[in-house]
């Protein structure tokens, strides 16, 4: 089965990953949680832009580890389109407590934002249990371990 279409911009507002989580590695990910064509932009940031857009947009005045700005989320729209913000502080430390590699934490965060583009949500128990499984098989055919299992 081909691959959907995606137009993907990558942006390092804090470049702290920009060697370690590259624009193929990020691509790589995205395409593997993608369903149909799609245009995201996935933004690096630092605590304070994190913390800034947590509270702007949705009232938590914290940095949280990654936000999605999905513009499209209606069954009819042919393209996907989404802003998705990743903080790099909130997404370094969570992957130490986690005992995860920041690879590992960032494609987990990846899939999580790319799915949430496309409609996914977790606001109760039956779409948690659909996101999470479907984040897990995904991450299992991009060589990753279950982000949902006990370390």
């Amino acid at each position: 089965m081909p691959k959907p279409k995606l137009t993907l911009s990558v942006q390092y507002a804090d470049d702290r990953l920009k060697e370690a989580i590259t624009r193929p590695l990020l691509r790589r990910w995205v395409q593997a949680a993608l369903f149909a064509p799609a245009e995201l932009t996935l933004r690096f940031v630092g605590s304070e832009e994190g913390r800034d857009l947590n509270r702007d947009y949705r009232g938590k005045d914290y940095a949280t580890n990654v936000l999605t700005f999905a513009y499209t989320e209606d069954e009819d729209s042919e393209v996907t389109q989404a802003d998705i913000i990743f903080c790099t502080d909130v997404l370094e430390k969570e992957a130490a407590e986690q005992k995860k590699s920041v690879e590992e934490h960032t494609a987990h965060l990846v899939v999580h934002g790319v799915l949430h583009a496309q409609g996914y949500d977790h606001e109760d128990d039956e779409e948690a249990t659909e996101m999470e499984s479907l984040e897990t098989e995904i991450l299992a055919e991009l060589g990753y371990d279950n982000p949902y299992a006990a370390r």
